[in-house]
């Protein structure tokens, strides 16, 4: 399919994930790498306190907090 046409396809009403090779489909920047931090006890009870109040994970919370952080900074540089 022409660039042209799925433009087409992507604008109208219709459905464009047939189209779409989602075997091969990769996030642009989003290759991860595990890290290793090592908190206080207190740090952690905090953190799992909020992720429960907010009903997620510790380590979603924990990646929403960081990059919410970094894309201050980066506004702020």
């Amino acid at each position: 399919m022409r660039a042209e046409e799925f433009d087409r396809v992507f604008e109208g009403d219709r459905e464009i994930t047939p189209f779409l090779d989602l075997g091969h489909a990769r996030r642009v920047n989003q290759s991860r790498k595990r890290v290793g931090v090592a908190l206080p006890l207190w740090m952690v009870d905090s953190l799992d306190r909020e992720a429960k109040r907010l009903g997620v994970s510790r380590q979603s919370l924990i990646k929403v907090w960081v990059a919410d952080r970094l894309t201050h900074q980066k506004g702020c540089a």
